[in-house]
């Protein structure tokens, strides 16, 4: 990730420093031009350009013949030193300039030393015939040396720079930032299911109710209404109504809702909507995949040479040393996801989003609605891994890279120093280098490699007893170093991840080892820690310093034996219901307040996490309430907001595009390519961190803190762990078919595990019909919770993949009459670890009691 904020305020500490030791030259109000020579009439001087450029006059114009190879935009420079600048005061800053062929440049007013903080970053895009362009900006700071640059490396082909008329003065009037929010109706941009819920909100100034219609894409009204007035939402500013047209459950594309006046765009009403969704925020993962070349025929437009894997100019990451003085050796880290828009992997990131990726897959074994997730097109496509778990290996096998041999784990890796954008992983030439361990890194490691045995022990018993392995090493490691944490103040290069209080770090890895092993330790820590019977469901949400969440999750929705466990499964409940009554007293129906309306860094993605909850709860419960309010939240992330967009690439009329990457740099260099559909966006950040960001929201309502722009890291930063919560929950919407409940099957099981043999285990289930009709045939299904296999049964015919089994009825025992009940038994092979009860069984589709 970009600099934390503390980062940022050691940087402007650092500029106040040098600032006091020089006397600025005023820059007056009305407006003396503060640029020498911007005509190039007769001279380029006083400005200055580095070596590798060929820089004259041209027409009265400077030019430059910039050459090819340069893989950064600072590798070419030109430049004009000493600009005074004065603290408060706005400037107006023009320019003319041409590129042949066209370019995207980089136009910056900054301080000349490190950190170079900038004032103004404009990345305009060039043409041949030139044009003008125009910017404002206040100065935060009083500065007699400022510098005027155009940064115009890192192409890969000779091209010529032309530049005239630069002018910087002072005096002018501050431009205020105006984002275009379209109509006044705000819908969600992609789909509702028919049978679900289906809400709108209405900016208005009208007090009292409005008639609202909704129509079909051939203009004709289908339906209508009133509003419900809201008030003013304090998260944005607007008076604002509420419409609710859930009672229309007919499908079709192309809606659209009026009101006062304003019409929405366009959206569909469809049971099939999130189906390429659930595929696209999963495929996100490959694309960030480093130590490998991305290949273009699976992912067109995104095909790219291996990143980190040590060929010049890289470095590489399969010899990282550490940072000086922290350890002696080197470490091969290859392999993982980048972290973010940077080159960084961190254990703390990477272990809540690799648990919320193969959370995805094991929901399919626990849940009743869940469905299979789908091919994902990756290179492991074909063999007999579920993809979403082969993807979801590709991170947890760096994970375990970075496990030293006393179970201790490196809390990250990244860059020696910060890097500019744009910058594909292969031509970073920066020395990379391991961080110190840490306690919530090891403790990371401990909990992914603990669920990474269970899903994985179908598959690759070899890989799931290494994960075992590593996931008890890691947790003794972490009871003797109970508090090595990670220092706030580790973040040059990289963002910090630190975290004070590993408690819940603890509890989640206790959680994930009790449920894969069935211990006693494990069990014992979980019902002794304080966290076991707190109320962890706090406002803001889940994330990767809070993840004592996690544990509780699994501890509800996967089988295993743990004494209360009944309280636990109620305890989701209540979460649920506090971010249900959240979502419905927030007039945009969002399941987030946190105190004092301050939006966190990366909204969105707690939005989710908040979200997942209720859908854990559905899970559970099968309550339609928790249903509907998973579905209502969605609608914010996908256009039901102040700024009326999709936070998601691809999806929407509008919507996020230009999120801070090095190589999904679209907006800084044409010849790459945007983010790829199914990228989530943070979103709205009230601190707004960035210069970009603070240049144009201060004083921004919370919704409104956010802007779709690549060097807005603050508010438009992509994750892998942002992008895990909306792979899992567009995954659970995906499932629920038209939005409607399923009804329970009209059946009881009785499934027993009678005791051991000598190949393993000996279980017997009972069926019974507790409907009015005979079942004529009957298919039972149920997963084991790892590797155990069916070997033998008696009274069913078995089949097996991966862990779920099929038992089908035999030929005498076809039918089961109302009240009657059949038996059949089965041996299986045990596997490392627990062996519990599955809580989910189906009788031809339907979940039974």
């Amino acid at each position: 990730m970009r600099p934390t904020l503390k980062h940022a305020l050691a940087a402007f500490s650092a500029l106040a420093l040098l600032v006091t030791a020089l006397t600025p030259t005023a820059a007056h109000a009305e407006g003396p031009e503060q640029i020498s020579n911007g005509t190039f009439d007769t001279t380029t001087a006083p400005w200055w350009n580095t070596g590798n450029l060929t820089v004259g006059i041209d027409n009265g114009r400077l030019c430059a013949d910039v050459p090819g190879g340069t893989v950064n935009p600072w590798d070419a420079i030109i430049g004009l030193d000493n600009i005074p600048l004065v603290a408060g005061e706005t400037y107006a800053y023009t320019f003319f300039a041409t590129a042949t062929p066209a370019r995207v440049v980089r136009a910056l007013v900054q301080l000349p030393v490190d950190p170079f903080t900038a004032y103004l970053a404009a990345n305009p895009e060039l043409s041949v015939s030139g044009n003008t362009y125009d910017y404002t900006f206040t100065s935060p700071v009083d500065l007699p040396n400022g510098q005027v640059a155009f940064q115009i490396g890192g192409s890969a082909t000779p091209w010529r720079f032309c530049l005239d008329n630069v002018s910087l003065t002072g005096g002018a009037e501050p431009e205020v930032y105006v984002p275009d929010t379209g109509p006044r109706v705000r819908v969600n941009m992609v789909a509702y299911l028919p049978k679900g819920p289906k809400n709108a909100t209405v900016v208005t100034t009208a007090a009292s109710w409005l008639p609202w219609q909704l129509k079909n894409s051939g203009g004709t009204v289908v339906a209508q209404g009133k509003t419900t007035p809201r008030g003013v939402d304090a998260s944005s500013g607007q008076n604002v109504h509420s419409i609710d047209f859930g009672a229309y459950t007919r499908t079709g594309t192309g809606f659209t809702l009026t009101a006062d006046g304003e019409t929405s765009r366009p959206f569909d009403i469809s049971a099939t909507a999130y189906d390429q969704l659930k595929l696209d925020a999963l495929k996100f993962y490959y694309t960030q995949r480093s130590g490998i070349a991305i290949d273009d025929a699976l992912r067109p437009g995104y095909g790219r040479p291996a990143g980190h894997i040590g060929v010049a100019p890289n470095r590489g990451d399969t010899s990282v040393p550490c940072q000086p003085g922290v350890c002696d050796y080197s470490l091969d880290v290859s392999g993982g996801w980048y972290d973010a828009g940077d080159h960084g992997k961190y254990v703390v990131n990477g272990g809540i989003s690799a648990w919320q990726v193969m959370s995805t897959f094991e929901r399919t074994k626990n849940a009743a609605t869940a469905e299979p997730i789908g091919g994902l097109n990756i290179p492991e496509s074909g063999n007999p891994v579920p993809d979403v778990l082969d993807e979801a290996r590709w991170e947890q096998e760096f994970l375990l890279k970075m496990q030293r041999p006393d179970g201790m784990a490196h809390h990250k890796i990244h860059d020696q120093n910060w890097t500019g954008l744009p910058l594909l992983p292969h031509v970073d030439p920066q020395l990379r280098e391991l961080h110190p361990v840490s306690t919530a890194a090891t403790l990371n490691l401990a909990a992914t490699a603990a669920q990474a045995a269970r899903l994985f022990a179908p598959y690759d018993a070899a890989f799931a007893a290494r994960n075992l392995t590593a996931a008890k090493k890691a947790w003794t490691a972490a009871k003797a170093n109970p508090a090595v944490l990670a220092s706030p103040a580790d973040g040059n290069g990289g963002g910090t991840y630190s975290d004070d209080n590993v408690t819940d770090e603890f509890y989640w890895a206790a959680a994930e080892l009790y449920i894969s092993t069935g211990e006693k330790e494990y069990k014992d820590y979980i019902l002794a820690s304080p966290l076991h019977a707190a109320d962890v469901w706090r406002e803001r949400g889940f994330d990767w310093a809070a993840t004592a969440q996690l544990g509780r999750l699994d501890l509800a929705t996967v089988p295993n034996a743990l004494p209360g466990r009944a309280a636990v499964r109620a305890s989701v409940l209540a979460g649920a219901d506090k971010y249900l009554a959240t979502l419905k007293a927030h007039p945009y129906g969002v399941p987030y307040a946190p105190a004092d309306n301050v939006y966190d860094w990366g909204s969105n993605n707690l939005v989710l996490n908040n979200m997942a909850v209720m859908a854990a709860a559905y899970d559970i419960s099968g309550q339609k309430k928790y249903l509907d309010g998973v579905l209502e939240a969605m609608d914010h992330i996908l256009g039901r907001n102040a700024l009326n967009q999709s936070y998601v690439t691809g999806y929407g009329e509008v919507a996020s595009k230009n999120q801070h990457s090095r190589w999904y740099a679209r907006q800084l260099n044409p010849d790459l390519p945007n983010p790829p559909r199914g990228t989530l966006s943070g979103g709205p950040n009230s601190s707004i961190q960035d210069p970009v960001a603070q240049s144009k929201l201060q004083g921004c309502k919370p919704q409104f803190c956010y802007i779709d722009d690549i060097e807005s890291w603050s508010t438009n930063e992509l994750t892998i762990n942002w992008n895990a919560p909306l792979s899992q929950l567009s995954a659970f919407i995906a499932d629920q078919g038209d939005g409607s409940v399923t009804s329970p099957g009209k059946c009881d099981v009785d499934y027993k595990i009678l005791g051991s043999v000598s190949q393993g285990f000996a279980a017997e289930v009972s069926v019974k019909n507790t409907g009015s009709s005979t079942i004529n045939g009957w298919s039972l299904v149920w997963s084991f919770l790892g590797g155990q296999k069916v070997l033998a049964s008696v009274g069913a015919d078995h089949s097996q993949s991966g862990a779920t089994v099929t038992a089908k009825n035999t030929h005498s025992n076809k039918q089961i009459k109302p009240g009657k009940t059949v038996k059949f038994g089965f041996v299986a092979k045990s596997a490392p670890g627990a062996n519990p009860v599955p809580d989910l069984i189906t009788l031809n589709g339907s979940a039974c009691k």
